[in-house]
């Protein structure tokens, strides 16, 4: 009698392993609604603005020196006419190197804001994933996994949307 149970446990012992759930996320269509999102994009947008500004700024100031400059070039003594062509090279060096810092600055920005992002998404999928008693939860969004199969796993994307709590 004993072992007719141990060998009929045995038997459906595997048949658990086959009872293995497994999810699916599109994030693509996640994050776009999340309000840090939201908040991060309106973010990137005013500090582009500002930079924006400053080089316009810069960019006026430089066209002054060199209008100024083509006005006065004929008459100006040799050592004043070098330094301000000197004085426009280096606003023209300034002004290039300002447009690099900002673009450096906005992508760092960026990636701040979006691993914050990303890390309260990772949470979500994962209280989901614990909750569902899910194996695994693929992102079909990024393309790191070439199939995933609709009718072997289960679209997990309304359940990370509640626990975001995006409707």
């Amino acid at each position: 009698m004993k072992k007719t149970i141990i060998v009929a446990l045995m038997a459906l012992l595997p048949l658990g392993a086959f009872a293995q759930k497994f999810g699916h996320i599109n994030s693509s269509d996640i994050i776009p609604l999340m309000t840090e999102y939201k908040t991060a994009q309106t973010e990137l947008q005013t500090l582009q603005k500002q930079y924006e500004e400053e080089l316009e700024y810069m960019n006026t100031e430089y066209s002054k020196k060199i209008e100024d400059y083509e006005k006065n070039r004929e008459t100006l003594p040799d050592n004043i006419r070098s330094r301000r062509e000197q004085e426009i090279m280096e606003s023209q060096q300034k002004m290039q190197q300002y447009y690099q810092d900002c673009q450096d600055n906005l992508a760092q920005k960026s990636s701040e804001l979006m691993n914050d992002i990303n890390t309260k998404l990772l949470k979500a999928i994962q209280a989901v994933g614990e909750e569902g008693a899910y194996v695994c939860v693929f992102d079909i969004s990024g393309g790191a996994v070439p199939f995933v199969s609709s009718t072997l796993t289960t679209d997990v994307t309304e359940a990370v949307k509640g626990k975001l709590g995006i409707k």
